[in-house]
């Protein structure tokens, strides 16, 4: 599938699982790898020089995020060559939609383990926490901000700084998962779109496309499994 360039709203964990791919950041220089981390809100394009990839969003709040970025080398906007990348590729090669849960969670731990002993801000981590449980409904920074006993520049400079992106693209991904968990069961696009707070089904069409780099009719026109964990 040809990627438009495009900027995530979390980071992105991009694998060859059949060969290198380039990365070419709008406004950095070319990087051919086997294994990216790409950050939130990177413009950026991803051409394939195989047959198949894994792409793979890592929460920026979270502990496996940040292990994940600690197995590579290279700048915050782009770390290359994790530790594990061979094992990466080829358990990626025999992954598809029929993949148990353990064996994903497996793949995930090589990626970045999930260390439940680090901890971020007890404020933001709430936050977080409040906008993808209740993603369909319109919470702005004002609100939770005076959830957890902030004034809304101290609570988006605090975000910032916790989940190394914005509020609003961070609360956008919230959105974009609700929509792929409503299509577990939901077959009606339009729908779940508008029930996961975006304005209208063209609106989460255009931002779907401006973070991933392609439309979601392109993805949908194919044999897919959509399972949100």
């Amino acid at each position: 599938m040809a990627l438009d360039v495009h900027s995530g709203s979390v980071s992105c964990l991009a694998v060859g699982v059949d060969a290198e791919f380039t990365v070419r950041l709008e406004n950095g220089p070319c990087q051919v790898t086997r294994t990216a981390l790409i950050a939130a809100r990177v413009r950026h394009r991803v051409v394939a020089h195989g047959d198949r990839m894994a792409f793979c969003y890592l929460d920026p709040v979270s502990a496996r995020e940040r292990a994940c970025r600690r197995m590579m080398s290279g700048e915050a906007e782009l770390a290359r060559g994790h530790r594990h990348e061979l094992e990466l590729s080829r358990l990626a090669a025999v992954m598809d939609g029929g993949t148990s849960v353990p064996a994903a969670r497996h793949w995930l731990d090589l990626a970045g383990p999930d260390d439940a002993a680090e901890t971020r801000d007890a404020r933001i981590r709430q936050a977080t926490r409040r906008l993808s449980e209740d993603a369909g409904q319109q919470l702005s920074a004002q609100k939770l901000a005076a959830e957890v006993g902030l004034s809304v520049s101290t609570f988006l400079r605090l975000f910032r700084a916790h989940t190394g992106t914005t509020f609003r693209r961070y609360r956008l991904w919230t959105r974009m998962l609700r929509v792929a968990t409503l299509l577990e069961t939901w077959p009606d696009l339009s729908t779940a779109a508008v029930e996961a707070g975006f304005a209208s089904p063209s609106h989460f069409s255009s931002a779907f496309h401006a973070m991933f780099g392609f439309r979601p009719s392109q993805l949908l026109a194919r044999d897919v499994t959509i399972r949100a964990a």
